[in-house]
């Protein structure tokens, strides 16, 4: 009977043993491990002259790897892609030249997974809304520029000595400059000639960057300008549509450039400006730059940034900056801010490589 019971023990811890095998055994089979994962990462636009791409910070990712169900593909942004084709197509936001690591994670059916990454740097520009380069010599496209002509209400408002024209004694592109001429002459009743132009009616923008590439008038008097005027300024008049002046010079105060904003909060003598030295801007060229956005609008020279305007509160009086501004280029002579002209003074341009606008 012993002998009996003892070999009915022993077949039973058998069969569960095999049985425990044979579980074993099919649960290594279900524990599937992904292999031989590559990651290839190729930059929109990349070759020997453009190794970060062509600018618009797009690029695309391809995975493979054996024994794969999915793959989730990371771009060191938060962003993530998950598929199963292992092709992700991906566009950075953040403007410039940025260093970024790319990953991907292939997961197999029972959720064991594998990783690789690779580093890339990447160029990302801003859309151009707006662009004038001056290449064609003669006068300004009259697609991009209108002209102020004459001395306006009391010399436009500021006690300006010269009369505006839009004659290429006072505005002309010559090789790849476009030069805005203040002369010392008699021309309809005044004893000095400039020019202004502005792209009213023709473009105008809300939010975005500004850069001119200029190189400054000079002498006592002079006052050149690069500025914005709100489009609304025909309805609601000035202060009240806004101005945004990138950047003002006067010559009577050599090498100091300025940037301020005027509102129905403070105008005229503005609280709100900044100015920086520069003591070669009439020999040298530099760029000058307004970055706007619905929070802020912030100036910087040669990518310097050096003031920025953000009102905690903003208002009607002291934030009109969410409507379309339109771009003027001129120079002054005399006037609230030019001061008394030096009667040394014959002629000095403002020459203007470029102008563009990004959104």
């Amino acid at each position: 009977m012993k002998i009996i019971i003892l070999k009915i023990f022993l077949f039973t811890i058998f069969i569960i043993s095999c049985g425990s095998d044979k579980n074993q055994e099919e649960d290594l089979e279900k524990d599937i491990i992904p292999s031989d994962l590559t990651l290839t990462v190729t930059l929109q636009g990349e070759d020997d002259s453009n190794p970060n791409g062509d600018g618009s910070g797009s690029i695309k990712a391809v995975a493979d790897a054996k024994n794969v169900e999915k793959y989730n593909f990371s771009f060191g942004t938060g962003d993530v892609i998950e598929n199963k084709s292992g092709v992700a197509n991906y566009v950075f936001k953040e403007e410039g030249l940025k260093d970024y690591t790319v990953s991907v994670v292939a997961y197999s059916s029972t959720g064991n997974s594998i990783k690789k990454s690779k580093k890339i740097t990447i160029l990302k520009k801003r859309k151009l809304l707006f662009s004038d380069e001056f290449d064609n010599s003669g006068s300004p496209d009259k697609n991009k520029w209108i002209y102020d002509i004459g001395n306006g209400n009391n010399g436009w408002g500021n006690q300006e000595k010269q009369y505006y024209t839009d004659r290429a004694d006072n505005v002309v592109i010559d090789g790849g400059i476009l030069k805005i001429i203040a002369k010392k002459e008699n021309h309809q009743g005044y004893k000095y000639t400039s020019a202004r132009l502005k792209t009213q009616g023709k473009f105008s923008f809300t939010y975005g960057k500004v850069e001119l590439r200029a190189k400054l008038a000079k002498g006592v008097g002079t006052w050149p300008a690069i500025w914005m005027l709100g489009d609304n300024i025909k309805i609601i008049g000035w202060p009240a549509c806004g101005e945004i002046d990138i950047m003002e010079h006067a010559g009577k105060d050599m090498g100091y450039v300025s940037s301020a904003l005027h509102n129905l909060s403070s105008y005229g003598n503005t609280s709100n400006t900044k100015r920086k030295k520069l003591t070669d801007v009439a020999d040298k060229f530099y760029v000058y730059s307004m970055e706007w956005t619905p929070e802020k609008i912030s100036f910087a020279i040669d990518g310097d940034l050096y003031y920025e305007y953000n009102p905690s509160n903003k208002d009607e009086k002291n934030w009109p900056y969410d409507k379309p501004f339109f771009i003027i280029l001129n120079i002054a002579m005399g006037g609230t801010f030019g001061g008394a002209i030096s009667n040394d003074f014959q002629q000095s341009a403002m020459e203007i490589d470029y102008v563009r606008v990004y959104k």
